[in-house]
């Protein structure tokens, strides 16, 4: 049951910023990065990471934990390891010359999921075996949630 929960909650803080900008399309679209640039040139982040994704992914995130009876903090770990595995992802793909919204096949997947794992298993009963497995299911569940909510709509693009 602490696996799936915590599928659940990597899920949630993962897809909340798809759903918010679709939700509120434009308002409060501000980047994270402030438009800045890397010493490379290229920008930080890119234009799709906004503080609202990231905040949003760490309040839900968090609201969600409470509901699945994880002490809060738990679901606010969970959101800001995930952010910051997106954010990492983001910033590779931006030195690799990627566009914004490109997909990376395993850049965009793995870092999402196992950073919030890596220091969940801290506070939780997770084992190793546990993050491999929740990693895999996670990689194979986000590319094909992604065709979904692309079929519906909610998704620009289908990964």
């Amino acid at each position: 049951m602490l696996i799936l929960k915590l599928l659940i909650l990597i899920t949630v803080a993962n897809g909340t910023p798809v759903v918010i900008k679709k939700l509120l399309g434009r308002y409060f679209d501000y980047a994270l990065d402030g438009g800045l640039n890397a010493m490379d040139g290229r920008r930080l982040f890119g234009p799709t990471k906004t503080i609202r994704g990231v905040v949003s992914a760490v309040l839900i995130t968090t609201l969600v934990a409470v509901l699945l009876e994880f002490e809060w903090f738990v679901g606010a770990i969970i959101g800001c390891a995930s952010m910051a595995g997106d954010l990492f992802s983001s910033f590779i793909k931006r030195r690799l010359n990627m566009p914004p919204s490109s997909m990376a096949l395993v850049i965009d997947q793995v870092p999402e999921s196992l950073f919030p794992l890596l220091v969940v298993q801290y506070l939780l009963p997770v084992t190793l075996m546990n993050i491999l497995v929740l990693v895999t299911i996670f990689f194979i569940g986000e590319l094909a949630i992604s065709r979904l909510l692309y079929r519906l709509n909610i998704r620009d693009r289908p990964y």
